[in-house]
Parts: C-alpha cells; sequence; structure tokens
C-alpha cells in the first residue's frame, strides 16, 4: 500500500525529547529457530535465555522501582540529555500515544547508557532501547549490560558498516539450496519473512558459500529489515510497526536434519540473536510432520508462555489459518495464496514489499 505525500507527512511527527522509532528487527530468528529450539533448548539448556529474547510484551513486576532507582542514579547525567541526536529512517513517531511508565523507562536508561558513555548517536533510538528493557523486564542495569555485549559485538562484527561495505555476492547460489526470504507484508502491515526449512539441502550449500560468510548475510539483512524494511511498514501502514511476521516450512525435517555443519551455523546464528531482541511477532510453522513434532514435544516444555503463544505449529491444513492473517496477493501460491512473482523468478526471490517502493523508501529516507 503506497500513500500520498501528504498522508505521509501528516503519519509521520519528529520528537524533540526521546527519539521514538519504529525498530524492527530483520531476520527474525528465522533462519535458525526450529532446530535452535532442539539445540539450545534439549541439548544445550540455553534455550530460555534465547526465547527470553523473543518476548515483545514486558512482564509485570518490580520494573518501576527498578526505573525510578536507575533515574536516581543517572540523575546527575541529566545535562548531557539535550544532546544532538542523528534520527534514523525508522527513527520516527507516527502519531501514536507512548505509554507514559514505558516512556520513563527508556529514559532511565537513556541516561544510564549516556552516563556512561554506552550510547553512540547511531543507536540513540527509543523502540531499541525499549527493546532491551522488554528483553530484560525493565531491569535497567541488566538491560544496560545486554547493551554494553551488543556494543561489544558490533564492534568486533563490524555491523554497524555491514549495509555498506559487505557483498554476498553468492545469495542466487545460496537460494538454489537453501530458499528464504521476504515476501509482502500481513494484515497489520508486518514484513513476513518465509524460509523452506524442509527443502535446505546443508552439504551443497556449504559448497558454495561458508558458513562465516552466511553468518555475515544473515547480519546484514537483519540491519536491512531494521534500517529499510520496518521504516518502509511503518510508511506504508500510518503507524509503526516494529515486528516481523515468519513462515517456516518444515515438511521432512527431523532429527536426521541436525548435522554437524548445521549445529554449527545453529549456533553461530543463536550468538546473534540476542543482539536483535524482541523482533518476532507471530511464527507460523507448516507442514509439521511426525519428525518435526517429535522435536517440537522435546522442546515446547522450556518455552514461557509468551514466546509459546508465538509459535504455531501446523501440519499439511495450514493454508486456512495463515490466510487468516496475510491476504492472498501477499501469500505466494505454495503456501495458499495467489501470488508468484513469476517476472522476479519466484517469489523467494522477489523480496516484495514497500520497502520495494521508490516513493516510500525516499519519503523514510528524508527523515534521516
Amino acid at each position: 500500500m503506497t500513500l500520498p505525500n501528504e498522508t505521509l507527512e501528516s503519519c509521520i511527527t519528529p520528537t524533540r525529547k526521546l527519539v521514538q522509532p519504529c525498530r524492527l528487527n530483520l531476520h527474525n530468528l528465522n533462519n535458525q529457530l526450529v532446530a535452535n529450539f532442539v539445540i539450545s533448548g534439549a541439548m544445550e539448556c540455553n534455550l530460555l535465555s534465547h526465547l527470553e529474547v523473543l518476548d515483545e510484551e514486558g512482564t509485570s513486576g518490580t520494573w518501576k522501582k527498578n526505573v525510578d532507582n536507575a533515574s536516581t542514579k543517572t540523575s546527575h547525567s541529566r545535562e548531557k540529555k539535550s544532546r544532538k541526536k542523528t534520527v534514523y529512517p525508522d527513527s520516527f513517531t507516527t502519531g501514536q500515544p507512548q505509554d507514559p511508565q514505558e516512556v520513563g523507562a527508556v529514559d532511565a536508561l537513556r541516561q544510564a547508557l549516556i552516563a556512561g558513555n554506552l550510547l553512540p548517536e547511531i543507536l540513540d533510538d527509543y523502540h531499541m532501547m525499549l527493546r532491551y528493557l522488554k528483553a530484560r523486564n525493565f531491569n535497567i542495569e541488566s538491560a544496560k549490560n545486554m547493551w554494553i555485549d551488543m556494543l561489544q559485538w558490533r564492534k568486533d562484527f563490524g555491523a554497524n558498516n555491514i549495509l555498506e561495505d559487505y557483498k554476498f555476492s553468492e545469495l542466487d547460489e545460496v537460494l538454489q539450496y537453501f530458499l528464504q526470504g521476504y515476501h509482502g507484508i500481513d494484515k497489520d502491515g508486518r514484513p513476513v519473512y518465509i524460509e523452506i526449512l524442509g527443502q535446505a539441502d546443508p552439504k551443497k550449500l556449504m559448497r558454495v558459500t561458508t558458513i562465516e560468510r552466511y553468518v555475515k548475510y544473515y547480519v546484514q539483512e537483519y540491519e536491512r529489515t531494521l534500517a529499510i524494511r520496518l521504516p518502509a511498514c511503518s510508511i506504508a501502514a500510518g503507524r509503526r510497526v516494529a515486528s516481523s511476521t515468519t513462515i517456516i516450512d518444515v515438511q521432512g525435517v527431523g532429527l536426521r536434519n541436525l548435522t554437524k555443519p548445521v549445529i554449527e551455523l545453529i549456533r553461530r546464528l543463536q550468538q546473534i540473536n540476542s543482539n536483535y531482541p524482541d523482533t518476532l511477532c507471530q511464527m507460523f510453522i507448516v507442514n509439521a510432520g511426525s519428525g518435526f513434532k517429535m522435536l517440537w514435544n522435546m522442546v515446547q516444555s522450556f518455552l514461557e508462555p509468551k514466546a509459546k503463544s508465538k509459535i504455531h505449529v501446523l501440519g499439511t491444513k495450514f493454508k486456512s489459518t495463515l490466510l487468516e492473517v496475510i491476504d492472498a496477493s501477499e501469500l505466494p501460491e505454495f503456501l495458499g495464496g495467489s501470488c508468484n512473482c513469476a517476472e522476479k523468478g519466484g517469489c523467494l526471490r522477489s523480496d516484495k514489499g514497500p520497502w520495494k517502493d521508490l516513493h516510500i523508501t525516499k519519503s523514510s529516507m528524508e527523515w534521516a
């Protein structure tokens, strides 16, 4: 959906005190999540800490006390608050009311980060900070520590410049052996990521790329979603879109798929996901046969209720469920929709979405 200029301008209002962006995530746990349930949960016992990142809503409890304490501790740095900030394409508000308690929590975390010289302008983003607070139950100190780990990871990995500096030239070959990609939006305007995990061929995949290069591509796609896809979806929807919908086709997936290279790739991707918390809205796992259901039964007891509520494991009769969430025109034919993107070589090679609309992307970049 595209909007005329005047509508776009009325949707987006820059803020003065706190940057109120529309951060999303990117690649939403996608590639590794299905097998990650097994590796992280059943085999490594790290699933709960990983799924803590999944929660999109913070839980109630002592978070207000944590906020109040942090606000007191960082009051000496208030004079730094007025420093100039960089507003990135997804760092805008669409006029939606903000929760006063969340605003207070973000302000407290922001002051703590500024006081510790831990807030680069490129990351001075309201909703990004809110994600870390939700991932840590609104505990300011815990969210700050998680943030510090993220800063170190971004420095070591080179994430800040990966969109411009990294070229994944083997993508076309990779898609032959691991079909995946973004395609369209759901009925709430979120980008939809689709992965055909059951048809992946890890051996052939590793002949055309390496784990190291694929991991860099994975991070690059996260960054692309945060910087381009989510802002475009927000403009198209006229409100902030900060999470995505994922569909994973697991036909034929079972324990036999967990080869050594697959486990190593999962481990590497799991380490990355903790740096992009709170980005998944819902996941549909389709064509789940007996092999996958055995894996699911092994790990679902590890899931917290909120995380589990986002994941819907479906058998072969999934089409009506997907169509309740995604319009047929936005859903590939092989998943029950009406789209085939024949002119693009297939839906998962098209990268179809509002982010491909030059009118929308230009509008989002004008706010940078």
